[in-house]
């Protein structure tokens, strides 16, 4: 019988896939190297006399060079780990030394790697081998594999069986990282990256990385609907991504970096393989020059400055490019802090911040060739074409925020002939077209040069699965104390009905309930409690997010009641209407720096960070667990929010937790889904709406015969006023206005506005000075409101649910909500599907009346953005009657038709526009039907349990729908089923 062992499976098998005509096998105890040497020095020495021509005159340099070499591998071991050393040798290994061998005692380069010629054979010379052993000392060890080139030991890998459930390639990698590197430092000093497997995932990471940190490889698969790889098939892909020689030179290069972190400790940091794979399609379209720009989306967290790091420093290392200047485009200061950090920190050279617009505006117009951070905003005064050249690359950090307004514009005149790269790691659904518009080429699919989602980054380790908690504080008003009271302040103020209806409508906003005193002191309170039972005794730390700045005073005061002043602080930008007393809150660059050490130490007492908007993106706290959120956020806002407690931290941090007290779970739902139809359209067709622009223009300047708009000052505001005085004309104005305003944001940032932005920046002007505006309604507001507003809070009251489940958001999840993309179905479908259970029956009243029924949904629904909730009663109503009906008439049971009734129903009604929520707790639902029924199962306390718990679990925790009617219509449309 066959047997299946670590050798004779995995380790033979990933040293037979890197077997190749560039790499050959040598067994290990066949190598030319006694057992306590590193590298095969004979090799080594040969290497250096072929690529030399210094050594090759006198080949006894050879051996000054193996000197040197050796002392760095002996510097290894009076370190803690190989890392300093490492560091060293790389620059070897990287021709970054030379030696006096030149004439008259010159220094040359000295060449340890061929990196000029890697297609011939010749130039470099490649070796696996299995079961090599090394001595330093009296400790020895075995390595399963050891790739070398040109005698240097570049990869380890270890095996482990994939017939023994007990081994996982964890076990592999905890025995490079915690036993192998400690106890041998010496070998790992020329070590590019290190691997392990079990024949059913393989992870690699490097010299000093904890095994947490270690990244899969995947190849990015354009067919969603290709099987994915599993066992032996998926280690095989990442053993041809990894271990071929291109790859592991190429990872030597450009995808390895040393930074220092906080505790002033040298790391290395390679690259995982969305990086290395998204980098690599970047330089290959700035190579070849056809295509101007790219989109790459790659979910919070998964690593998009380090990306920029790598592809930076390729860029300006192409040849090609005749040292290309390459700017890294932000949008605001923290981010910029960040990625200026991130940069700074890997010690990336020709890297230059720009600290005002006349630097930027110097640079650009000198054609520096360097690497340049700088923010979007410094564009905005750039006087035309700063520079022409082909070989800048710019790429644009969450380009959906950095397009906003006149800056893009800007940017891509003052850099006409650039390439421009988007990078955005939040899904863009529908409303947020305009990334995809002006990064995304019609030539990708997708839209995309590269994607790298949410669930990606789950399933890789490279983000952690978020939990939401929801705690939705229910506020009990007092209705008629309130109109009591309202009733007396009107008198007293003898206000008219308009004046009362302006107030109530103010003072009722969402914002005043949100902010009431005794809503903030129970949240603030509750928050305590919850901090100190399940956030503080894992030693991580908080985050509040709260209304606006007034409520950070507020929950400050209320926290520190419960915490104590030094458990919390607050981070909030500086503006003119702040109160003078706000002045500790709003810290400058330097203080703010210093609040996120304290906040990143788990030893600071400092625990929770209360903020509104700062810290909310380019905020990169991997200690941060959990986020009370009290703020109603949208889209990719709400998730930069939320991805801010996704990041990794060894050991104890599973996941990130976010406390949800207004109940934002379902725009989460909304701001995962993606439509790439629609998508794929609007970068077809932008064409159209630049071809509208020119007659939208003289249809709104139209208006306006005779009138020189070459004068300023209120001269020229009177004479375009007088064009537009009657209302009817002043209305056609304001309606032929708006359809140019769109058209604008539409289009911006194309540099095809620019001749237009004059006359656009005039119609805007004068829209502005005719718009009508509730000047009434704001005096009265200011005199009264704070009055009607303290009449409020003083009759609300506000509760707190008790355990409230939690909602996990992890790679299935993720995976659920992105499903259900709306099919074009045609009209004569949709038609056949609305009457495909009638049709059977044309000539019962009951299914004439359920058909009806239907129509009449469909109508009703037709914008089903109204009213989610209400529409899914009356379909399970309807799915209900409709069981009910076909059970009366003897019909087949519904299991064996294929599909249940509420599915199929949905399917006729639904329209682009359907909550992507309402898609699935629909599909959820039928699955209870088919996964929970048995026979009998109404008439037993078991049955009734189980399926009312799984409805619960669907529709209460799933997808927190609260609404007893809804779970009763559920329910009765279950039951009806057997």
């Amino acid at each position: 019988m066959a047997q299946f062992d670590e050798a004779n499976t995995v380790r033979d098998f990933v040293r037979d896939l890197a077997e190749s005509t560039d790499v050959q096998f040598v067994a290990g105890n066949e190598l030319p190297r006694g057992t306590d040497e590193v590298l095969l020095e004979g090799v080594v020495r040969a290497a250096l006399v072929r690529l030399n021509p210094d050594i090759a005159v006198d080949p006894d340099k050879a051996d000054e060079v193996i000197y040197n070499l050796r002392a760095v591998l002996i510097a290894a071991r009076t370190t803690p780990h190989p890392v300093v050393a490492n560091e060293e040798f790389m620059a070897w290994l990287t021709g970054q030394k030379s030696m006096p061998f030149g004439p008259n005692g010159e220094h040359t380069t000295v060449r340890l790697i061929d990196f000029d010629h890697l297609d011939d054979d010749s130039s470099n010379q490649w070796v696996i081998s299995t079961e090599v052993s090394f001595e330093q000392g009296r400790v020895g060890k075995r390595f399963d594999l050891v790739l070398w080139c040109n005698g240097f030991p570049l990869v380890v890998g270890e095996a482990k069986t994939p017939v023994r459930s007990a081994y996982t390639w964890i076990d592999g990698a905890a025995q490079l990282h915690g036993d192998y590197e400690q106890s041998v430092p010496q070998f790992f000093v020329p070590n590019v990256l290190s691997f392990a497997t079990e024949g059913k995932d393989f992870r690699y990471g490097t010299v000093g990385m904890p095994v947490e940190m270690w990244g899969p490889w995947r190849e990015e698969s354009t067919d969603v609907d290709a099987p994915a790889k599993i066992g032996l098939t998926a280690v095989q892909e990442a053993v041809e991504g990894v271990l071929n020689p291109a790859a592991v030179l190429e990872f030597l290069r450009f995808f390895t970096l040393y930074a220092t972190d906080k505790k002033h400790r040298k790391i290395k940091i390679i690259a995982r393989f969305q990086q290395y794979q998204a980098t690599n399609l970047i330089v290959e379209r700035v190579l070849l020059g056809q295509i101007k720009q790219g989109l790459i989306w790659h979910f919070q967290g998964s690593g998009k400055s380090l990306l920029m790091v790598f592809t930076a420093l390729k860029l300006r290392a192409e040849a090609a490019l005749t040292n290309p200047t390459v700017l890294i485009v932000v949008d605001r200061i923290d981010l910029d802090t960040q990625i200026t950090g991130t940069f700074n920190a890997s010690d990336v050279p020709g890297l230059v911040s720009t600290d005002s617009r006349a630097q930027l505006q110097t640079l650009l117009s000198q054609g520096a060739r360097k690497i340049i951070i700088t923010t979007i905003h410094k564009f905005g005064e750039a006087p035309g074409v700063l520079d022409a050249r082909e070989n800048i690359i710019a790429m644009v950090d969450e380009a959906h925020r950095s397009q906003e307004g006149d800056f893009g514009q800007k940017m891509r005149e003052a850099l006409p002939n650039a390439f421009l790269f988007g990078l955005t790691g939040t899904p863009i659904n529908k409303r947020e077209r305009n990334t995809f518009m002006w990064f995304g080429s019609a030539d990708d699919a997708g839209g995309y040069l590269s994607r790298y989602s949410f669930h990606d980054s789950i399933r890789d380790g490279a983000t952690l699965p978020l939990h939401f908690e929801p705690r939705l504080s229910e506020i009990h008003i007092d209705q008629d104390a309130i109109d009591a009271a309202f009733g007396e302040l009107a008198a007293d103020r003898d206000l008219s009905e308009g004046d009362k209806i302006t107030l109530s409508k103010r003072a009722a906003s969402i914002e005043v309930l949100i902010k009431t005193p005794s809503r903030i002191a129970k949240i603030a309170g509750d928050i305590a409690d919850h901090f100190r039972a399940k956030v503080e005794p894992s030693g991580l730390k908080a985050q509040v997010v709260v209304y606006d700045k007034a409520s950070c005073v507020a929950y400050k005061a209320e926290l520190d009641k419960h915490l104590g002043t030094d458990a919390s602080t607050i981070v909030m930008s500086k503006s003119r209407g702040d109160s003078p007393d706000w002045a500790e809150w709003t810290p400058g660059a330097v203080a703010q720096e210093q609040v996120m050490a304290r906040f990143n130490d788990a030893a600071d007492p400092l625990k929770i960070i209360i903020v509104t908007s700062k810290l909310l993106t380019g905020f990169d706290a991997p200690i941060l667990f959990c986020q009370y959120l009290d703020k109603p956020l949208k889209e990719h806002t709400l998730l930069q929010a939320i991805t801010r407690t996704n990041r990794v931290y060894p050991p104890h941090k599973t996941h990130g937790l976010i406390v949800d007290y207004l109940g934002i779970f379902d725009d989460v739902a909304k701001s995962l889904a993606f439509d790439e139809k629609s998508v794929q359209q609007v970068i077809s067709n932008i064409g159209e709406l630049k071809d509208q622009l020119a007659p939208a223009m003289s249809t709104a300047l139209a208006f306006f015969p005779g009138v020189d708009r070459t004068v300023g000052g209120y001269d020229g505001l009177i004479q375009a006023q007088s064009a537009i005085a009657d209302e009817t004309t002043k209305d056609a104005f304001g309606l032929a206005y708006s359809i140019v305003s769109q058209l604008w944001e539409a289009l911006s940032p194309d540099p095809m506005l620019a001749p237009y932005r004059e006359e656009y920046r005039w119609l805007t002007d004068v829209y502005e000075s005719v718009r009508p505006s509730d000047i009434a309604g704001r005096l009265v507001w200011h005199a009264l409101g704070a009055k009607t507003i303290d009449l409020i809070n003083e009759h609300v009251e506000v509760e707190l649910p008790q355990g409230a489940e939690t909602i996990v958001l992890d790679a299935q999840t993720i995976e659920d909500l992105m499903l259900g993309k709306r099919n074009d179905i045609p009209t004569e479908e949709v038609e056949r599907q609305i009457t495909a259970r009638i049709a059977r029956h044309l000539n019962n009243p009951v299914f004439v009346e359920l058909g009806q029924r239907l129509n009449t949904l469909r109508d009703k629904y037709a914008d089903i953005q109204q009213s989610s909730l209400e529409f899914l009663r009356d379909l399970l109503e309807l799915a209900r009657d409709t069981v009910a009906a076909e059970k009366a008439v003897h019909e087949v049971p519904r299991e064996e038709q294929g599909k249940a009734a509420l599915t199929e129903l949905f399917e006729a009604l639904r329209g682009e526009d359907t909550p992507i929520i309402v898609t699935n707790v629909v599909n959820r639902i039928d699955e209870v039907v088919v996964a929970v029924r048995f026979d009998g199962w109404q008439s037993t306390i078991r049955g009734d349990q189980e399926v009312r718990q799984a409805l619960r679990k669907t529709l209460y925790v799933q997808f927190k729908i609260r609404d007893n009617d809804v779970f009763e219509k559920a329910l009765g449309y279950v039951r009806e089923y057997f």
